[in-house]
């Protein structure tokens, strides 16, 4: 049987959806991965057309290209599903599923059968700067990479990398990140006196083991005791050519630790705030987004679970000068004049916990975000506009969404 070159004009529809998503998002999604699915989706089609190949591309029936085509969709339900969890509430998410169900029954795909293979990752011997990010970014692609910053600190509050600001009602160990180069956890415990007040009291950092550059290395700090090294009592790690992938050192020793990761430009700040501890820190977009489906709770990335959500109203003037609330503000007034989510974070602390020391928690943290974040107007996030700008993103999304998944149902017609 002659094989005949099958045109595939939503091809370019398909692109052009995708990129409108991910150019109106340019922090990326707060509660949700379902990004991830549809460009590994698009990424499977594209091979369908011979897009990737020189000189035109490769010919295939139009058996093997319905074959295909329902292989990357198989494979877009299972990366949704594993989403399910990360997603839930998701109107996006939601809409994606229903598209693809949709596109399974017009396609007449089993719902059984294979599924496309992700590709293998490119193995090589590391170039002499494959062990410092930033160099390596700077030389392959001629730019600086675009970091993203994560705070936690308090009872406990979290600022994520897409800038959404929360307040927890965690207990325990949670993880902060998890993907394919580090793993943080915390631990939140009640706080002594406090009624409902808790505060982190211990932080495990795991290094993952990276190709030539690092082996698995551990970071530990709990209360009182935030050390200037490594678990095995090392200061440094990863020596390659004269340089150290991991760095660790301390401005003040016992209550602050600095971890560089050249490996994979990183910069963690560890710090003893009061009578709590505190998280900052600075990595690049790519790492940070460098994790699979089951690696589906981060605080550091989505904020913490709806259900363990705290609301902190906004602080407001008291006709009683002697009231808690009163001289919480004014306490925290002092310290931050600038009536951001630092300020709010830093009232409610003194409120919750009774305690002056624990509006030293915000101060330090913001501290970080300035030393962190380049652009200046950045810094500060004001309660309402962080809000809003989480639903607008949400918003746009779901639009456009929408609207790729109305270009895929288009490949019925052609």
């Amino acid at each position: 049987m002659e094989l005949q070159h099958t045109a595939l004009p939503w091809k370019c529809c398909i692109q052009l959806g995708l990129l409108l998503v991910l150019l109106s998002l340019p922090e990326g999604t707060a509660s949700c991965r379902i990004l991830r699915c549809n460009s590994d989706f698009v990424a499977a089609t594209l091979d369908l057309s011979g897009g990737g190949a020189p000189g035109g591309g490769v010919a295939f029936s139009r058996e093997a290209v319905s074959a295909g085509y329902c292989s990357a969709l198989r494979s877009y339900a299972m990366c949704t599903k594993r989403m399910a969890r990360a997603c839930r509430g998701d109107l996006a998410y939601h809409s994606a599923v229903q598209g693809i169900e949709d596109l399974l029954i017009q396609h007449r795909c089993p719902r059984a059968g294979p599924t496309v293979q992700p590709r293998p990752l490119p193995q090589g011997t590391l170039s002499g700067d494959a062990c410092h990010y930033e160099r390596s970014l700077f030389i392959r692609e001629g730019r600086t990479p675009e970091y993203l910053h994560c705070g936690v600190f308090g009872d406990p509050h979290v600022r994520t990398f897409n800038n959404d600001f929360q307040t927890c009602a965690v207990q325990g160990a949670w993880p902060l990140i998890d993907n394919e180069y580090l793993y943080i956890q915390a631990t939140s415990s009640p706080v002594r006196g406090g009624a409902h007040a808790t505060v982190l009291t211990k932080i495990t950092i795991i290094f993952k083991n990276w190709r030539q550059c690092v082996d698995q290395q551990l970071y530990q700090a709990e209360l009182d005791n935030v050390p200037a090294a490594f678990v095995d009592g090392s200061v440094t790690s990863g020596e390659r050519r004269g340089h150290h992938s991991l760095t660790v050192w301390t401005q003040s020793p016992g209550r602050h630790a600095e971890i560089r990761a050249a490996h994979i430009g990183t910069l963690l700040v560890v710090r003893q705030s009061g009578h709590s501890l505190g998280l900052s820190v600075r990595s690049p977009r790519s790492i940070v987004e460098a994790f699979g489906p089951e690696q589906d709770l981060q605080l550091c990335v989505w904020g913490c679970p709806a259900t363990q959500r705290v609301h902190i109203p906004a602080p407001t003037g008291s006709s009683s000068p002697s009231s808690i609330s009163a001289h919480a503000q004014a306490h925290c007034a002092a310290l931050l004049p600038y009536r951001d989510v630092y300020y709010q974070a830093c009232v409610f602390d003194l409120i919750t916990s009774g305690d002056l020391n624990s509006s030293v928690a915000a101060v330090s943290a913001l501290q970080d975000a300035r030393n962190m974040i380049s652009d200046m107007q950045r810094v500060h996030l004001l309660p309402s506009a962080a809000g809003k700008q989480h639903r607008a993103r949400l918003d746009l999304t779901l639009l456009l969404l929408l609207l790729l998944i109305g270009m895929l149902g288009t490949l019925n017609r052609t």
